[in-house]
């Protein structure tokens, strides 16, 4: 079998026509929309009201799932064909390049908004500058600290009582998820995790470099204990919002610190879930199928990056919402 690798007829690439990206945008439009929607029962939602919320919640997973999954089995089979030229496959390595991009901005929009809170909006507020002028628009002696432990319901006296709490309860946590109020440093779970996280990028580095000496042993090794760990960062992550809304009061619903706790560690949580379940492909491929040689082996490339991508954004998670 031979895959073409000269470029010199090749002057553009003109992918054939596919309803793939229509079907997967569908699917993830349906999950985002489902998602907020059941958010937004959990705080406004009457009680024992029914909802179709978390229906379209997983039809939309559903509809993204199996798109993902007939997309990229047409990608492995063409490539396994050597319908593949050289410079379709340095398309993919572009493609994937903008990806990891785009997420990089996605988070930083995330971090920016943190950090518009912590640093600007919250001293405003309290008085600090020229925005004292707005102190009076919240309750009578508001005083900025983070993480916020009181909720604009609770100041003001309950629900009914300010229009912003409308129907909805909005409850402080008792204690924040910080390193400082951790009553032992080895029952952290974040420190934990961080452990977890940068040890899986040694060992899909060490993966790599096995692939790269055509040892297919030492490949899958490494690479299964990569995903292990990636299991383990997530279950330790539900222990820990289990923690959180069971133990320290902390939900969504406590005000903008749950709000930014959730919002940050749960997506990052999500692309955690989403690496794991790419590795996992790619040693499945492996094992079962011998795929991958020390030429060509961008699936599993592409996919240690994006991992490489959701290591260093915790990195930055840690220190910002745990640490500072």
């Amino acid at each position: 079998m031979t895959t073409q690798t000269s470029t010199a007829h090749e002057t553009y690439y003109v992918p054939e026509k596919s309803k793939m990206a229509v079907m997967a945008t569908i699917g993830l439009v349906l999950s985002i929309f489902g998602a907020a929607s059941l958010m937004n029962d959990m705080t406004f939602g009457e009680p024992g009201a029914d909802s179709n919320s978390s229906l379209i919640l997983y039809a939309g997973l559903f509809v993204f799932g199996a798109t993902l999954f007939t997309w990229f089995r047409q990608a492995i089979r063409e490539n396994i064909a050597g319908m593949n030229s050289a410079q379709l496959k340095k398309s993919y390595v572009l493609g994937m390049g903008w990806f990891i991009f785009s997420e990089v901005m996605f988070f930083a929009a995330f971090f920016g908004a943190l950090f518009y809170v912590r640093n600007l909006v919250g001293p405003w507020l309290a008085g600090e500058g020229d925005g004292g002028r707005m102190n009076h628009l919240l309750w009578e002696g508001f005083q900025f600290s983070w993480p916020m432990m009181q909720t604009p319901q609770e100041a003001v006296g309950g629900a009914g009582s300010q229009l912003v709490a409308n129907n909805g309860t909005f409850t402080s946590a008792h204690k924040s998820m910080a390193f400082a109020e951790a009553h032992a440093w080895y029952a952290w779970l974040p420190l934990w995790n961080t452990i977890i996280l940068l040890s899986s990028s040694v060992t899909v580095h060490i993966a790599h470099m096995g692939l790269l000496d055509n040892n297919r042993r030492k490949f899958n090794l490494w690479l299964g204990l990569t995903v292990l760990l990636g299991i383990v960062f997530i279950v330790l992550q539900a222990a820990e919002y289990y923690e959180a809304y069971a133990h320290f009061g902390l939900t969504l619903n406590s005000g903008i610190y749950g709000s930014t706790f959730f919002m940050l560690t749960g997506f990052h949580g999500f692309h955690v879930a989403m690496g794991t379940f790419m590795l996992g492909v790619q040693l499945y491929r492996s094992v079962r199928a011998g795929h991958f040689t020390a030429d060509d082996h961008f699936g599993f490339e592409g996919s240690s990056w994006y991992w490489h991508f959701v290591d260093v954004v915790w990195v930055f998670l840690f220190l910002f919402v745990y640490i500072l």
